[in-house]
């Protein structure tokens, strides 16, 4: 069958031995014995159980926002990345033509600072001119659409991918944008007020250093115009609705539909001129933003796009910019005291950084990074034992699809279809990306950065109208997370696959309960909310009988109505409509790593260790994998617009629905975790 993983069950427990060489990073098990709060019952607060004394005792770096056990793995890569470099960039050469030569004088370039002193804003000139030189709204629509591939921002937003209707070939998807704050209630939430007031003053000191005419007054009108945007603007719950997002439309028809925005002007810039079909994503909104763009006056409009330009070029401009920019984006919405010291600010302008957001990381070489990353640091051995063991999650998750009581037959054989399609990739791409045609010189900051987003959109819009590449990835080596694609393929970078949230030489529980818990997530993405809407070939068809749909709604209600209890920070509830998706991953994922590691053992018990059961260690090492907290600017953005739920949440609000945790550590009515079995949410 298509992408299926033909390894037999059961051979991840001998991959793993075969490559074990030393202890494991938490002798003898892999579990973190000194991080438990023992004055904490498991069935009060399983989070601060298993973490509370690494809770009280971790600080929070001053260059951070937050300490989790997956940041300590991105500092790790970081400094594995700052040594590759490093040696890149003692290599020498102005223009180099070496993949490695280039990173390195993208590198030396950034770290230039009395260069970047010294020309100020000279290297943003020519563009801020024509931005001020604009006599009409087609020309500043057409910079907008060049902003997809170099600096600046834009109304509407381009991306091209998988067409969802046509999955073997690729589609021009439009969708809104153009808000500086994380999320649309930051304009309309009264609690967000000192981030609004921090944005307009953000404006107008960017304004100010550029010198643009009447700074304040135009910063006041941006933060209007951007508070109208907001007003328009879906949800991020509503564009969960993935049938309400496919709205195809021929250009001609779009202008018709969204009269006020020069369409045509605007894809020419992005270089999509002579597309006949582009499909929009938030329907509703684009005629509320194209008359919004149509009745703004001309001379706000040009400060916003000036705005917006020196807003994605500060970090690279001279400090009085960068250390604006750093204020606003850094200190007040996440609440980092510090800047990171320079070399990290050097090492993630090359490589991208972590990348989370996945797709392209503006301006920067981090595909080639990731090509210098994966040779020195990801051995075969890993790929092979993660293959395996995402075998076995795939065999658990069958099965649990098998015996499900409450879907039908029909929607039953589909889901099993859809299962056998995903494709799994480790580490990193089988085709290299090319940056043979991209020019880096070592005195160029901002030409890298700008000269790199146009090569990397290039990439995007030269392949639009041939076949979908099913071996691409969305997700650079050196990237700390793991995702379930547009390709129906479940994707782990190489640098996640590191301790402690893939120990080698750890126990089988510990890594089934971390890893295997996060493999069993993705896997679950392709039957969420959201990825239930798609069918085996990644198409957007409605595959599940009414009966089957409604009784899914209902099983997830319950897990919503929990979650909409849970308050990360003071007046701050989550909301289950944005969260749903990642809350459903989450319990499915986990249960069906519980599956698997049941299954490994093959009808032996296992061993106590630790002075823990299996399970124990299992439910241990998930919320070990979790454990982290975070500057409330931090907690509260991420409430407010991220669909993942707050890590304490994520552990806490998914066990008490799993009816071993119960049995595991004791726990009882009175708990205040415990659910009736009756209530338990019971999805997948």
């Amino acid at each position: 069958m298509p992408g299926r993983i033909s390894i037999a069950a059961g051979s991840c427990a001998l991959l793993l031995s075969a490559i074990v060489s030393s202890a494991p990073l938490y002798p003898p098990a892999g579990l973190d014995m000194s991080a438990i709060d023992p004055a904490t019952r498991p069935g009060d607060d399983f989070f601060q159980y298993a973490n509370g004394n690494w809770l009280e005792h971790a600080t929070i770096p001053a260059d951070r926002s937050f300490i989790t056990e997956a940041q300590r793995l991105r500092d790790v890569t970081e400094t594995q990345l700052h040594e590759i470099i490093d040696a890149a960039a003692a290599q020498g050469g102005h223009e180099p033509a070496t993949l490695a030569g280039k990173v390195g004088a993208f590198y030396r370039s950034f770290m230039d600072d009395p260069r970047r002193e010294a020309q100020g804003l000279r290297p943003l000139q020519k563009q801020l001119a024509e931005v001020r030189g604009c006599k009409t709204r087609a020309r500043l629509a057409n910079i907008m659409g060049r902003s997809m591939g170099d600096l600046g921002g834009s109304l509407f937003f381009v991306s091209i991918d998988v067409d969802l209707k046509d999955t073997a070939h690729y589609a021009v998807s439009l969708s809104q944008s153009g808000l500086s704050l994380p999320d649309r209630d930051y304009y309309l939430n009264p609690q967000f007020a000192r981030e609004k007031r921090e944005f307009r003053d953000y404006a107008a000191r960017l304004l100010t250093l550029a010198g643009w005419p009447g700074a304040q007054v135009q910063a006041n009108a941006i933060e209007a115009l951007e508070s109208r945007i907001a007003e328009a603007s879906w949800t991020k719950a509503q564009q969960r609705n993935l049938p309400a997002m496919y709205n195809p439309y021929t250009p001609a028809a779009l202008q018709a539909f969204a009269p006020g925005f020069a369409w045509a002007d605007f894809l020419a810039g992005a270089g999509l001129r002579g597309k006949q079909r582009v499909i929009v994503n938030e329907q509703s909104a684009f005629p509320k933003l194209a008359q919004i763009f149509a009745d703004t006056d001309l001379n706000t409009l040009r400060a916003w796009v000036a705005y917006t330009l020196l807003d994605s070029a500060a970090p690279y401009l001279s400090a009085p910019f960068a250390d604006a920019r750093f204020h606003f984006r850094d200190q007040v919405l996440l609440g980092i005291k510090e800047r990171p010291v320079r070399w990290k600010e050097g090492i993630r302008a090359v490589s991208g950084g972590d990348c989370l957001a996945g797709g392209a990381c503006f301006g920067t070489l981090n595909w080639a990074v990731g090509q210098l990353y994966t040779a020195k640091y990801f051995p075969p051995a890993t790929k092979q034992a993660i293959q395996a063991l995402v075998a076995e999650l795939i065999g658990a998750y069958r099965n649990r699809i098998e015996h499900l009581d409450w879907m039908g037959p029909a929607t039953r054989a589909e889901a099993l279809r859809k299962l056998d399609t995903y494709v799994v990739k480790v580490g990193y791409p089988d085709k290299p990306r090319s940056y043979d045609n991209v020019v880096v010189r070592d005195d160029d900051i901002l030409g890298n950065v700008r000269r790199a987003a146009a090569a990397d959109w290039a990439y995007y819009v030269n392949r639009s109208d041939g076949p979908v590449d099913t071996g691409d990835w969305s997700m650079t080596p050196q990237t700390v997370d793991a995702y379930n694609g547009s390709l129906r393929d479940i994707v782990f970078p190489a640098a996640i696959l590191q301790a402690p949230e893939f120990d080698a030489e750890a126990d089988a529980a510990v890594n089934y309960g971390s890893v295997g818990s996060t493999i069993g997530h993705e896997l679950t993405h392709g039957f969420d909310d959201e990825g239930r809407a798609l069918d085996a070939s990644g198409a957007l068809r409605d595959w599940w009988t009414p009966e089957d749909a409604a009784a899914f709604k209902q099983r997830a209600a319950v897990l919503g109505a929990q979650y909409a209890t849970y308050e990360p920070v003071a007046g701050l509830h989550i909301n289950p409509e944005l969260t749903m998706g990642e809350n459903l991953a989450d319990l499915g994922g986990l249960a069906i790593a519980l599956d698997a590691y049941h299954a490994s053992l093959h009808g032996q018990a296992a061993p106590v260790i630790d002075g823990l059961s299996g399970d124990q260690r299992f439910f241990r090492a998930f919320a070990q994998a979790w454990r982290g907290k975070g500057r409330d600017d931090y907690i509260r953005q991420l409430t407010t617009s991220d669909p993942h739920s707050y890590r304490k949440f994520r552990v806490n609000g998914v066990v008490r629905n799993i009816d071993a945790w119960y049995e595991a550590f004791g726990v009882q009515p009175g708990d205040k975790l415990y659910v009736d079995p009756a209530q338990r949410a019971r999805v997948w």
